[in-house]
């Protein structure tokens, strides 16, 4: 079996130690697995004085070449699959088999904006004869990017890929709950011949590090994913300093249930993919606004759906849910669950805590949830799921949007003409037809309203951390 990994910061193409030091949990046991060294300032220093050698050295590396040095380790991630799905299992809790899947969806990240590096295109402006005007796209610069911990390794791949591919350097601070995605990151880059500085791994108290790399010069972008609370901070302090921002942020994610579809089908669908991690996802489909002719048969068959699945150690091969991150979760979990019973919605499963040992909550299912409980209001991020009625399909878009988010949104439905109201109708980033699934690495992702701006993949990704350069060029003085 595989064993967890010894945890570092990587600066400057080398691995350190700190005198400091906080303790990985595994969430399936509560035992401690890790030990993670925490930044001092001086690390933080030669990071940032690492970083702007490694700018100096990528932004001028060839588009082909930086693409070779990508591949070359996302073919080392994909080789190490079983070693890093194990890591992941260990320290989020995510079943394995879900984690082997996660390292194969940062593997595409890394190769779709590989090939990207290599279509950066500017364009020739039409003029009149002895002038020329063009554009090219430059690196931005250093880029201090910051990771969340419930995909350890697919979303600091995300920010690490785009700022690669555009020439440009990062600095990478990752979740410290779950830090082994970003070492085994940086391993395989460092493995695959990645020049020194271009990429720098830290890991210590969040705002102590955003609060010393944003404001110094040397860094010229920010890229954040996590709650909306915090994402704004980082974008206020990134705006004190001149500086731009990609923001993915929260969500609440509505799923329209129309008339038209087998209930059934759309239950267990439903109830798959609202479990899947756990919940803890920002784009998990959570408020579910279902047409009140096919309400009873789809909640019966997510009820009995959710109700079979099977919650254990997340490194055994028939779980299908494993625990929560941590303690915290567990217990705003249940606070979610009480207030929305307490006003008077429905506890169709669920709703507690399994077992004693371990962040276990059990699928849970609310249904008829007032518009004023907590869960209809804020990102549950875990294992609950809304079920409400509707009669109408203008009713449930405007509940769809009576939110501040706008990250994901998810239309079930046969219908042509459903389909087009909801594209013009729902304010969302990312809207998804009988698919609950919101992005994949060649599209573009990211939200409106709350939920952020920016966009990470597709052909728009890698934009934001480059620089456009208008060159004008008259042929004779």
């Amino acid at each position: 079996m595989p064993t967890y990994p010894d945890l570092k910061l990587y600066i400057d193409g080398q691995w350190r130690c700190a005198s400091e030091t906080m303790p990985v949990i595994n969430p399936s046991d509560e035992s401690t697995i890790g030990t993670l060294p925490v930044a001092r300032q001086s690390d933080l220093d030669d990071a940032l004085e690492a970083a702007a050698k490694g700018l100096k050295t990528w932004s001028r590396t060839a588009p082909r070449k930086r693409a070779e040095i990508m591949m070359r380790a996302s073919a080392l991630l994909r080789e190490r699959n079983e070693e890093i799905a194990y890591t992941i299992s260990s320290e989020l809790g995510k079943p394995i088999r879900q984690a082997r899947m996660e390292v194969i969806r940062g593997c595409e990240f890394f190769e779709w904006d590989a090939g990207e590096a290599q279509r950066m295109y500017g364009r020739v402006i039409p003029s009149e004869p002895g002038i020329r005007y063009m554009t090219v796209h430059q690196p931005i610069g250093t880029v201090a990017a910051f990771s969340p911990w419930n995909f350890p390794m697919s979303q600091p791949a995300r920010k690490v890929a785009g700022a690669l591919a555009s020439g440009c350097s990062i600095i990478l601070k990752a979740a410290e709950e779950t830090p082994g995605g970003a070492v085994h990151i940086a391993r395989a880059f460092h493995d695959a011949g990645l020049p020194p500085g271009v990429l720098n791994l830290v890991f210590g108290i969040p705002a102590e590090i955003s609060s010393y790399l944003i404001p110094h010069d040397q860094v010229r972008m920010v890229a954040f994913t996590g709650s909306t609370a915090v994402g704004r901070h980082l974008t206020g302090l990134a705006a004190q300093h001149g500086k731009p921002v990609l923001m993915e942020l929260g969500g609440h994610a509505p799923v329209i249930v129309c008339d038209d579809v087998d209930p059934y089908k759309a239950g267990v669908l439903s109830a798959t993919r609202k479990m899947r991690n756990a919940g803890q996802v920002c784009t998990s489909p959570t408020r579910f606004f279902v047409h009140e002719k096919v309400f009873d048969r789809f909640a019966d068959a997510f009820v009995e759906h959710a109700a079979a699945i099977v919650v254990g150690n997340s490194i055994e091969e028939r779980t299908e849910m494993g625990p929560v991150a941590s303690g915290r979760r567990v217990e705003a979990l249940t606070a979610f669950s009480e207030d929305a019973a307490a006003r008077g919605a429905r506890t169709l499963t669920g709703g507690h805590r399994i077992g004693d040992k371990g962040y276990f909550f059990a699928p849970t299912v609310l249904a008829d949830v007032p518009d004023d409980a907590k869960v209809m209001q804020e990102e549950p991020f875990g294992p609950i799921a809304i079920i409400n009625r509707v009669s109408t399909l203008d009713e449930a878009i405007a509940k769809a949007n009576s939110l501040p988010f706008g990250l994901a949104a998810y239309g079930l439905t046969h219908s042509a003409a459903n389909v087009d109201r909801m594209i013009d109708g729902i304010e969302t980033g990312n809207l998804s037809f009988n698919t609950l699934e919101a992005s994949v690495a060649e599209t573009p992702f990211g939200g409106v309203k709350a939920s952020g701006f920016g966009r990470e993949g597709g052909a728009e990704g890698l934009l934001h951390y480059t620089v456009v350069k208008t060159v004008s060029h008259k042929m004779a003085l």
